[in-house]
């Protein structure tokens, strides 16, 4: 998790060895799809894919920029530019304004492409609109895709959006499939860092529970500061009344401030998800939307953000926490609402 960032940031500044080179070199590319590429969000990721930020320093990929029709020549641009960078890794670029041409045989999917939500316009009416693009996502998956492929689902509702994509791609492992939380689990440890004066290092065990929306759960509950327990020690009013709401409208707050929506911070975040989903967390715990099996009590078949550890390419939920009453509480509260969402959208799963 966090302890991978030193790597990172050699790797955004070119800082590798010649050994490093050549196994790159000597490494079959992997391809990695971003829908709305042409966005703000995709803008703010593909440099650093290329760059090896997702994947580290040693696999070169091909990217598959996949946007609408309309901004076919943003698309070619941000290609020019990819070119221009030079980067070692970058083995091609495919720009696409379908997603059969642009899902095919990739093994990494970004689905950063959706509607976002209007004046006026209700959750409800996002899930509708936007579902109807993630019936059509997830089929495109399922034709064209890699077998093992991996998603990560960023356009929001993005919960109730990856259970349409997963869905509509049952040839697919339905684990594959999976909704981003790290950008609220980010900006958590951010908040613990500065209240507690330490590095982002020093903290463990934190997780994010449920819907990627103001009900999610930020939970301290279990979290250690230099493997120290913490929980006894937080104010509780600032907690409830400054953290826990902090952390929920975080978005809604930066959306204020910049006139505009999350952008580098959500590319960010997708970044840090597969990164971690592929590489492994090194034992931390790290939040990602993933099929509920009925751990905990949530209803089997959301996708529900649980504490995970991810290994050799594989994530595993935390098990057997003993869970505070107003844990289970703020459980309850997120579960209801992506059991409501599931309602809403309940004619567009087969």
């Amino acid at each position: 998790m966090m302890r991978t960032c030193l790597s990172r940031s050699m790797s955004l500044f070119g800082w590798k060895s010649s050994a490093q080179g050549q196994k790159a070199a000597n490494t079959k590319p992997v391809r990695v799809a971003i829908t709305g590429a042409n966005g703000n969000i995709g803008y703010a990721t593909v440099f650093r894919i290329a760059r090896g930020d997702l994947l580290g320093p040693n696999q070169p990929v091909i990217l598959h920029l996949i946007d609408l029709p309309d901004f076919k020549s943003g698309l070619k641009g941000i290609s020019m530019e990819l070119n221009d960078c030079a980067f070692p890794l970058l083995r091609g670029v495919v720009s696409a304004d379908n997603l059969a041409d642009g899902l095919k045989d990739v093994d990494y999917a970004l689905l950063i492409g959706a509607k976002p939500r209007g004046a006026g316009m209700e959750r409800n009416d996002l899930l509708k609109d936007n579902g109807k693009i993630f019936v059509e996502t997830g089929k495109a998956l399922n034709d064209h895709a890699s077998r093992d492929v991996k998603v990560i689902v960023v356009g929001n509702p993005a919960n109730t959006n990856c259970l349409i994509a997963q869905n509509h791609a049952p040839d697919l492992p339905r684990q594959n499939f999976t909704a981003m939380t790290r950008l609220d689990h980010n900006r958590a440890l951010y908040q613990l860092s500065k209240k507690f004066s330490v590095g982002l290092e020093d903290i463990q065990q934190f997780a994010i529970w449920g819907n990627h929306s103001p009900t999610m759960y930020p939970d301290t509950t279990h979290t250690k500061i230099k493997g120290q327990e913490i929980y006894s020690k937080i104010d509780k009013e600032w907690l409830k009344s400054e953290f826990i709401p902090r952390v929920q409208q975080r978005g809604t707050a930066v959306l204020n401030a910049r006139k505009s929506s999350s952008a580098a911070s959500a590319g960010n975040a997708a970044i840090d998800h597969i990164h971690d989903w592929v590489l492994g967390s090194q034992g931390d715990w790290t939040s990602m939307g993933v099929y509920s099996e009925g751990d905990y009590g949530v209803a089997k078949g959301l996708i529900f953000s649980f504490p995970l550890i991810t290994e050799n390419g594989n994530w595993s939920v935390v098990k057997n926490l003993k869970l505070a009453p107003e844990s289970m509480e703020a459980l309850k509260k997120t579960e209801a609402e992506l059991l409501a969402e599931r309602e809403v959208i309940s004619h567009l799963l087969k």
